[in-house]
């Protein structure tokens, strides 16, 4: 973390086994969104009317769903709040350390930050204030799929697409028979 200290500091610069632990990291934090994506489509439902029934209790085709209590909500809050911002945290550091320019970095940045406060508070609002805000529940994953997904793509790039061009001398050796 020392080389995110240095305002010039570039992923495309790292050594060779920092890039493989940002990959890693980056490779677990794929698998958490692959899998809350199967999460939101297969159990809650990626319409209106299935988000609403979730929430607020309903038909969910197969089964169906009581309201979700003030409890399960909380507890959901609190695990959410926590987890995502620590992903958060931690992958706004290597987007950070990307080349791309300021605009396209706080663009992203604020997509995945504020897509991730109304994916937590869409539950709330949807159960307590009015099902209409099942549009927004289902605008802000969309838009933690395009802005978590730059903040994943984008540095896994930098890494290993465009640091190809930056290899150390010990790196350019020819691979070993």
């Amino acid at each position: 973390m020392k080389q995110f200290t240095y305002p010039a500091y570039k992923l495309s610069a790292a050594g060779y086994e920092i890039k493989l632990i940002y990959t890693g990291f980056l490779i677990f934090v794929t698998i958490g969104m692959f899998t809350i994506g199967l999460y939101q489509f297969k159990r809650i439902g990626a319409t209106y009317d299935l988000v609403v029934a979730y929430y607020r209790g309903g038909d969910l085709g197969q089964e169906i769903a009581y309201p979700k209590t003030f409890t399960q909500l909380l507890e959901t809050t609190h695990f959410h709040a926590f987890i995502m911002g620590i992903s958060f945290l931690t992958l706004a550091h290597l987007f950070i350390a990307t080349s791309l320019g300021p605009r396209v970095k706080w663009s992203f940045l604020g997509l995945a930050f504020f897509s991730s406060l109304v994916d937590i508070a869409g539950p709330w609002l949807i159960l307590y204030f009015s099902p209409t805000f099942a549009f927004l529940q289902l605008a802000s994953w969309l838009a933690m799929w395009l802005g978590y997904g730059a903040l994943i793509l984008l540095p896994l790039y930098e890494m290993w697409g465009k640091g190809w061009e930056h290899r150390s001398p010990r790196s350019s050796r020819a691979p070993c028979p």
